[in-house]
C-alpha cells in the first residue's frame, strides 16, 4: 500500500522546469495527499484534504512531509490489509498448512464479523483471534509476524505437532488467552516469554514435554485466572500464586518438588497429584512438619525400651527357679516383637509402594511366630474370588496412579497376573476397629454391575487399605479431559448416554442398599467413575463419609460443595443427586466443573450452562455441548432432554430436586436418536457450531 502525493501545477508552468520537494515548490503549485482506495472512509476523507503549500517557507514543506509519512504509518498499522500481510507471513513459518489453503491476500481474512479464512475469528472486519486447532500443524510459531496485529486477543494451537521451545508470547502483549496444550513443546519455559502480559487471563500448556522450573513471573501476572501445566516434566517448587486471583489450575503429573505454597493449600489434591516430591496440604505433610511432631513417639519408645530392659533383668534373676515360666514369657515377648516387626515392615513396604517401587514382603525370618503374620493379613469380603495375602500384594510391582484427597492410589500386579487397585487412606476418623470392620463388611455385601466392589481391606490404627479390581480404561475424567490419541478418541454421544445411565443405576442401587447413610456415595465426581474396556461405568470411593475425618471431608469431598451445605452446613438425601446433575453437565459439555478445582468455589459449570440457555434459548443450546462429541446427528432433541435433567438435579432448593428413582426413570427414556430426523436441524448452522472450547472465556481447566 502506498500513499500518493500529487502536485497540481498551474497551466502556465513549463513542463521541463526542474524542482525539488525539499526546496520551495513551483509558484502556484498545490500538493494533494491521496489515500489508497481501500482505506476506511474516515481515514480517506482525512487524507484527501488538500493542503496548500506556502511558497514562502521551505520548512513548512519539510514539516508537512513528516506529518504525511506519520499519518500513512498509523493508518497502515490497523487496517485489515496489514493483518492479511501479517497472517501470510505467519503462515510461511508453518508446516503441513494445507488446511489454510484459503488464506488468500486478494480476499482478506474477514468480511465484517464473518470469517473468510480458516482458523481466524473476526469482529467488525478485524482479526481478534486465531483458532488453529487439531489440523496437524508443525513448524515455528512466528510471533514476530503477528506482533503488528493490534486487535489480536486470543490464540489457540491446541492438538497439533509443534516442537521446540515456547515462542516469546510476550511480544503479543495484548493477548488474553493462550492455548498451546497437546503439542510437543520442550525445554524450559522462558521467564521472558510471559513477562509483562498484564492482560493474560488464561494459559494452557498441558500435555507437552516442558521441563525446568515454573517461572515466578507467572505468579506475578495480575489477571491470570486459569493455569494448566499438567502432564509435563516441570521440576522445582511451585511459585507463590494467589488463590483469590488464580481460580483454576492444575500442576499434576510433573516432577515438581518442595512444599505447596500456603496460598494453594485449600485446593483439591488432584491438582498436585503425580508429583512425588511435592508435600504439604492438601497432600502429605512435609518432612519438617512430621519431624516437629516426632518428639512424643521417640520418648514413648525410649520409655518402652527401659521397661523392656528392666523386665529382662527381672527375668534373668528368677531364671533358675522359673525356667518354664520364663521360657513361656520369652516366647510371648518374641511373638510381640515379631508382630511389631511385621507391622513396621508393612508400613515401610507401603511407603516404598507409594513411591512406585517393588517391595519385598515381611519374610519368615522377621516373624518368629507364624501366627503373628495373621495380624498383617488382608480381610477378604467376598467368597469365591482369588485369595492373596498382604505380603503377596506388597511383593507385587507397583505403579502410582495418583495422590488424592484421602491418600495414594496405586496399581499392583499379583503373581497370577491379575491387576488390583490399592487405596491407602490416612485421613480416617477415630472409628474403632470393630466399627470399621462392620462398615467394610456392609460394603462387601454390595453387588451391582455399576458399583466397583471392595475386595479386601487392611486395618491399622494409623492407616487403612482398601483393595479393589483394576478398571482397564481408567477414569471418566481421563476420558473426558485427558490427552487425545488414536487409542483414546473423544467419546461419542451414545457412549456418554450409556455412561450416564450406568452411573444413575449404580447410584440408585446405593440409595436402596444404604438407606441409613445421608449421602450414600458422598464423593461422586468424574474421577470416581471408572470405565472398563467396553466403557461400562463403575462407581468407586462411595460410602466413605462415616469413616472419614469430618474436617477433612468437609474441606475436600464433593457433597460438601453442594448449595445446601454452603447455606446450612448440612448435607441431606438429595446431595448426591446434585453431584449427579453436575456430572451429567460435565459429560455433555466436556468442561471440568470449577467445584473440583479448588475448595469453596461455586458450581461454575451449572451457572455457565444456565446463563447460556437463558441468553440464547433452546434453539441455540448446542453451543454448550462438547464440540468433540461425535454421533450427534439427529440426536439434539434427546441431548437437550438429558441436559435439562442435569440442570433439574442441580437446583439449589433441595425441595424442588427430583428423587433419585425419578431421575433414573427419566434418563432411561432417553434414546440415542430423535424421533423426528428433522427435529432441531437448525442447530447445525455454521454460526452456531463455530465456538471453540479452547477459545471460550469460560474454558475449563483439567483436574483429577
Amino acid at each position: 500500500m502506498f500513499t500518493t502525493l500529487h502536485f497540481i501545477l498551474p497551466h502556465s508552468f513549463p513542463s521541463n522546469t526542474p524542482f525539488s520537494l525539499l526546496a520551495v515548490p513551483p509558484q502556484g503549485a498545490h500538493m494533494c495527499v491521496r489515500a489508497p482506495l481501500f482505506l476506511s472512509s474516515s481515514s480517506s476523507s482525512m487524507a484527501r484534504k488538500r493542503v496548500i503549500l506556502s511558497t514562502r517557507s521551505s520548512s513548512n514543506v519539510v514539516m508537512l512531509l513528516i506529518v504525511v509519512v506519520f499519518l500513512h504509518f498509523v493508518v497502515s498499522l490497523g487496517e485489515p490489509g496489514g493483518e492479511a500481510d501479517s497472517l501470510l507471513k505467519f503462515k510461511e513459518s508453518l508446516k503441513n498448512a494445507d488446511k489454510l489453503s484459503n488464506w488468500d491476500r486478494a480476499k482478506g481474512p474477514c468480511d465484517g464479523d464473518h470469517e473468510i479464512w480458516t482458523g481466524v475469528l473476526c469482529e467488525k472486519g478485524y482479526v481478534w483471534g486465531l483458532k488453529l486447532e487439531s489440523i496437524g500443524l508443525s513448524g515455528i510459531v512466528d510471533v514476530d509476524a503477528l506482533s503488528t496485529m493490534q486487535n489480536l486477543r486470543t490464540i489457540s494451537i491446541m492438538n497439533n505437532a509443534f516442537e521446540g521451545t515456547l515462542p516469546n508470547i510476550a511480544k503479543l502483549g495484548a493477548l488474553k488467552t493462550v492455548y498451546f496444550s497437546n503439542n510437543k513443546f520442550s525445554g524450559e519455559i522462558p521467564a521472558a516469554a510471559f513477562s509483562g502480559m498484564s492482560s493474560l487471563k488464561k494459559l494452557h500448556l498441558e500435555n507437552n514435554m516442558l521441563s525446568g522450573p515454573i517461572p515466578a513471573v507467572l505468579a506475578e501476572l495480575p489477571r491470570l485466572m486459569e493455569l494448566n501445566l499438567e502432564n509435563n516434566q516441570l521440576t522445582g517448587p511451585i511459585p507463590n500464586f494467589q488463590l483469590d486471583r488464580l481460580k483454576i489450575f492444575n500442576f499434576s503429573s510433573n516432577k515438581l518438588s518442595g512444599q505447596i505454597p500456603p496460598s494453594l493449600s485449600n485446593a483439591n489434591g488432584s491438582s498436585f497429584s503425580g508429583n512425588e516430591g511435592l508435600c504439604g496440604a492438601p497432600l502429605q505433610p512435609c518432612a519438617a512438619e512430621k519431624g516437629g511432631s516426632s518428639g512424643p513417639p521417640v520418648a514413648i519408645i525410649a520409655g518402652v525400651a527401659v521397661v523392656v530392659v528392666v523386665v529382662l533383668i527381672v527375668i534373668v534373676i528368677v531364671m533358675s527357679s522359673l525356667r518354664k515360666k520364663t521360657s513361656q514369657a520369652s516366647n510371648q515377648a518374641a511373638a510381640a516383637t515379631g508382630q511389631a516387626q511385621n507391622k513396621d515392615a508393612t508400613a515401610r513396604s507401603l511407603d516404598r509402594m507409594e513411591q512406585g517401587r517393588a517391595s519385598p514382603a515381611p519374610s519368615s525370618s522377621s516373624s518368629p511366630d507364624h501366627n503373628s503374620k495373621q495380624n498383617v493379613k488382608l480381610t477378604f469380603l467376598r467368597e469365591g474370588g482369588e485369595q492373596f495375602d498382604l505380603p503377596d500384594l506388597l511383593k507385587a510391582s507397583a505403579e502410582v496412579l495418583g495422590s488424592g484427597i484421602f491418600g495414594s492410589t496405586y496399581k499392583a500386579g499379583l503373581p497370577s497376573g491379575k491387576m488390583m487397585v490399592v487405596k491407602r487412606f490416612k485421613h480416617m476418623n477415630t472409628v474403632s476397629k470393630e466399627e470399621f470392620n462392620e462398615h467394610m463388611r456392609r460394603l462387601g455385601r454390595l453387588s451391582h454391575p455399576n458399583v466397583l466392589p471392595v475386595v479386601a481391606f487392611y486395618y491399622r490404627k494409623e492407616e487403612k487399605l482398601l483393595v479393589a479390581d483394576f478398571a482397564h480404561n481408567l477414569s471418566l475424567a481421563t476420558q473426558l479431559h485427558g490427552k487425545r490419541s488414536r487409542k483414546r478418541p473423544p467419546m461419542d454421544w451414545p457412549t456418554r448416554l450409556n455412561i450416564v445411565k450406568g452411573v444413575g443405576k449404580g447410584l440408585q442401587y446405593l440409595y436402596n442398599e444404604l438407606p441409613s447413610l445421608t449421602a450414600p456415595h458422598g464423593h461422586l465426581k468424574s474421577s470416581n467413575v471408572l470405565l472398563d474396556t467396553a466403557f461400562k461405568p463403575v462407581l468407586t470411593d462411595y460410602a466413605l463419609i462415616p469413616i472419614v475425618n469430618q474436617e477433612h471431608a468437609q474441606r475436600n469431598m464433593i457433597s460438601y460443595k453442594s448449595p445446601e451445605f454452603k447455606e446450612s452446613r448440612k448435607i441431606n438425601k438429595k446431595t448426591d443427586i446434585w453431584s449427579f446433575g453436575v456430572l451429567i453437565l460435565e459429560i455433555l459439555t466436556g468442561r471440568f466443573p470449577a467445584l473440583q478445582q479448588s475448595s469453596g468455589t461455586d458450581a461454575d459449570l451449572v451457572a455457565w450452562v444456565e446463563a447460556a440457555l437463558k441468553k440464547e434459548g433452546d434453539a441455540q443450546a448446542p453451543v454448550v455441548f462438547d464440540a468433540d462429541m461425535g454421533g450427534t446427528n439427529n440426536a439434539h432433541g434427546e441431548m437437550m432432554k438429558l441436559l435439562k435433567i442435569g440442570l433439574n438435579c442441580c437446583q439449589a432448593d433441595t425441595e424442588t430436586r427430583p428423587e433419585m428413582k425419578e431421575v433414573v426413570d427419566k434418563i432411561d427414556e432417553i434414546k440415542e436418536k430423535d424421533g423426528d430426523d428433522d427435529f432441531y436441524s437448525s442447530y447445525t448452522s455454521d454460526g452456531d457450531m463455530r465456538s471453540s472450547r479452547g477459545l471460550s472465556d469460560d474454558f475449563k481447566t483439567i483436574n483429577v
